[in-house]
């Protein structure tokens, strides 16, 4: 379908310049920058058909001279009217699948035009996956940056910032997951001769999405360690982007589980193993697990608590009452159930703690922000054992406060704490669950340790129920320090969903203080510009720019 950006002035010139088709590409839809008084069409390419890309120092250059010019009339987003500390910028997660497996840039033509609309739209900059399993994929210490060095220069040349996630993560068998891109070959050649490097559950089920934290310090990826591996490979990639950390490259998310969240993997929707809104399972039953619980309880005289996790926490998709261990008055609540969440919730703060130390002593001077990302487990949150939460690690419930811990640590260690489910709503959940009530926490959690507070939505939302969420989020209590929107794909540039999220960019560049855009085109404005009307009107080449 045919996508229209329209302003309010004039961004382009009359005379029409088009790129060379590949000679078996067929007549398609595509991005038109073209002389339209006083608005500029904006075409989308359909998603069915493949995109010949081709590359020469003209394309390069008309698109740094269009930037330039166009420079002139949008003026920097940090720049508004009102108090700039009441802003929230946002950021827009580009797709899981930014990087081919191949290492390249994938369809960088459409992320060319992507990434104009967006800065046109007034967004600050976007995140992306720096995903382990592409970059290190040929061998240990084999690194391949070079499709994310075009991406930098891309984002660059159109005056955006980037968040990059150092994704020791496996991309697959998530919500939201719509490519695979399993750990290095190497790695899995290790673990397909050691199992127990990755999460088990209690009936043996092995979870390839992460490395077991229960290995961290133990030299079992051809001599060295993970946390070793994963600190070559932040170490790599501050060297290969020396030149744009702190001016391009603003802030590193530092991944520490599946998801790049900083959790257990106790709900994992491969092969239907779980289903919302199921407790999960604890994922303690590797060898390296099991022999820390082992000294943990002897240190404390209780030998007999080693042996196994909890005998009565149910399986996946059972409820609190289901179970002997998470009902109302459940073995959670027991002396041997605090202990055992204790040290579960434990092991992984201290994993959490030891990756980012690591990333502290080798970004601390490009002038960089850290940020750690934290689940909103929002099921069962009204259950006295909070008991999904238990499971993924984090020992919240009705009289012990679980994020405060976390918010500490990532506090004394000057990490952003990046929290997800901020547009989801009480009323649009099943009864036992209350993100409002859990991000309410968080925050309290976050003020209260004086840690930085970011946020992302959890599932893909274009509806204005949703933007109104966030805005009501980020405009109560301390706020937030960014937004990341979840995240960018064809659906997003269709008329009313770019319309409601422009609508919402602006209204966070103002503290979400501002319920609509009081001005718009008469025709149906699906690009907001209101904000640049005054400026002295400027003229741009066209380009045409294929999306897909």
């Amino acid at each position: 379908m045919a996508l229209t950006l329209r302003s309010s002035i004039s961004l382009v010139n009359q005379k029409e310049t088009k790129l060379p088709k590949a000679k078996d590409e067929v007549p398609t839809k595509v991005f038109y920058f073209g002389k339209t008084n006083p608005s500029f069409r904006l075409r989308a390419k359909s998603s069915m058909q493949q995109t010949h890309v081709t590359r020469n120092n003209s394309f390069n250059s008309e698109v740094t001279m269009i930037n330039e010019k166009r420079e002139k009339v949008h003026a920097p987003s940090v720049a508004h009217s009102h108090n700039d500390s009441m802003r929230v910028p946002v950021f827009v997660m580009l797709p899981l699948d930014t990087v081919t497996m191949g290492g390249t840039l994938n369809k960088p033509r459409a992320m060319n035009a992507s990434l104009m609309a967006l800065k046109s739209a007034g967004v600050e900059g976007v995140m992306v996956d720096a995903w382990w399993g592409l970059v290190e994929k040929e061998g240990p210490l084999k690194y391949n940056w070079e499709a994310y060095a075009e991406l930098v220069q891309m984002v660059q040349r159109h005056g955006l910032k980037l968040q990059v996630v150092m994704s020791f993560h496996q991309c697959g068998g998530n919500v939201g997951d719509s490519c695979s891109i399993p750990l290095p070959p190497w790695v899995l050649e290790e673990i397909s001769k050691n199992p127990e490097l990755v999460y088990t559950d209690r009936s043996g089920r092995r979870n390839p999405e992460y490395i077991s934290l229960g290995c961290d310090s133990m030299p079992v990826l051809r001599g060295r360690t993970p946390l070793q591996v994963y600190s070559d490979y932040m170490r790599s990639f501050r060297y290969r982007f020396r030149d744009y950390l702190g001016s391009v490259i603003i802030e590193i998310q530092v991944g520490m589980g599946p998801c790049g969240e900083l959790r257990y993997p106790s709900y994992p929707e491969s092969n239907g193993t779980w289903r919302f809104p199921g407790i999960g399972e604890f994922q303690c039953y590797d060898k390296y697990m099991r022999a820390s619980l082992e000294a943990s309880t002897e240190a404390i005289g209780k030998k007999e608590w080693g042996k196994n996790g909890p005998h009565d926490s149910g399986q996946y998709n059972q409820f609190p009452e289901d179970t002997g261990f998470f009902q109302r008055e459940g073995t959670w609540n027991t002396e041997y159930g605090r202990f055992f969440l204790d040290w579960y919730s434990t092991k992984l703060l201290e994993h959490g703690e030891k990756i980012l130390v690591s990333a502290k002593g080798i970004f601390n001077s490009c002038g960089v922000k850290l940020s750690a990302k934290v689940a909103g487990i929002h099921w069962h949150y009204k259950a006295r054992s909070h008991a999904a939460e238990l499971t993924a690690g984090y020992y919240n419930t009705r009289f012990r406060d679980g994020y405060l811990p976390i918010a500490q640590m990532l506090a004394k260690h000057g990490v952003v704490l990046n929290f997800t489910c901020m547009e989801m709503r009480d009323r649009e959940q099943p009864e036992h669950c209350s993100p409002e009530g859990l991000v309410h926490q968080v925050k309290i959690a976050a003020r209260t340790a004086e840690a930085e507070l970011a946020g992302e939505n959890a599932l893909e939302r274009y509806d204005a129920g949703a933007f109104s969420q966030v805005l009501s989020t980020s405009n109560s209590g301390s706020g937030l320090a960014a937004f990341t929107y979840l995240r960018m794909n064809k659906r997003l540039f269709e008329g009313d969903n770019w319309r409601l999220f422009v609508e919402f960019v602006k209204s966070m560049s103002e503290g979400g203080k501002r319920q609509r855009l009081p001005e718009s085109d008469s025709c149906g404005t699906h690009l907001y510009v209101g904000h640049i009307t005054g400026i002295q009107k400027q003229q741009e080449q066209a380009q045409e720019v294929a999306l897909v």
